[in-house]
């Protein structure tokens, strides 16, 4: 008795274990294009920790003789205070670090917490971008060295950053880290805290570019690999109009 059984077309075509060890110019370009926002990333990331505008503060004293107004720039690990008297004249103008002029334990904690954060979120970016290198010159037998490995570190990349983005104006408001950097970091004998105003610097908001471009890298992955999936799916379909069917006895 005769049986019969349609051709498929992954029959006749290789599976993905057994893909060509060159990629094609679509996956390279897309994961080329993927690793550019990686390395992009990657060099935001360490601005984002060197450079000091994070936030400018005006913060307002009392002082022995009149009221003080205490302007500060400061980052992650350097600050600026510049003084000034009730008639707008310039005391002083000092630098200094931020973790040693720091006095309440839960606001240095906080800011080392951030410096943690941001430097994992660095590691992850530099993962990231080795993972779409190697796919971008080559098929990575292990699943997780593929879009899996990539989805992931994006992903670790882009929650830490937020993480960090959070952090750090928590620190600002609720443990006043511009008034304890005044009083820690200005010579100037400082009373009763009148009041302060913040406005987040370029280092700050660098970081919502930075979530962007981990977006960008994952969307980019995400379109290669539907594709791929698709195409995989068309490939396991019967073929319509074969020429005959294979005969098995």
């Amino acid at each position: 008795m005769f049986k019969k059984y349609p051709i498929y077309q992954n029959d006749f075509v290789c599976s993905d274990s057994a893909e060509e060890e060159s990629p094609s110019w679509k996956k390279t370009c897309m994961f080329a294009s993927s690793f550019c926002t990686c390395v992009c990333s990657f060099v935001l990331i360490c601005v984002v920790l060197a450079t000091p505008q994070w936030v400018s503060s005006q913060v307002r004293f009392s002082g022995t003789i009149s009221n003080v107004t205490i302007s500060l720039r400061y980052g992650l690990f350097t600050a600026t205070c510049e003084q000034f008297v009730e008639a707008g004249i310039q005391v002083m103008e000092n630098t200094f670090q931020v973790t040693d002029a720091l006095g309440s334990g839960s606001s240095r904690s906080l800011n080392i917490a951030t410096i943690v954060v941001l430097v994992l979120a660095l590691l992850s970016s530099l993962l990231s971008s080795g993972f779409t290198c190697t796919n971008a010159v080559s098929n990575p037998y292990q699943t997780f060295l593929g879009a899996v490995g990539v989805y992931t570190w994006n992903s670790v990349c882009g929650v830490l950053i937020l993480l960090a983005m959070i952090l750090f104006p928590v620190n600002v408001e609720a443990n006043r880290l511009s008034e304890d950097l005044a009083r820690g970091g200005c010579s100037t004998p400082l009373q009763t805290p009148l009041g302060s105003k913040h406005n987040y610097g370029y280092s700050y908001w660098i970081m919502l570019l930075i979530l962007f471009l981990n977006i960008a890298s994952l969307t980019i992955i995400y379109f290669y690999d539907h594709a791929r999936y698709s195409k995989k799916k068309e490939q396991e379909r019967p073929i319509e109009n074969a020429p005959k069917d294979v005969i098995l006895f």
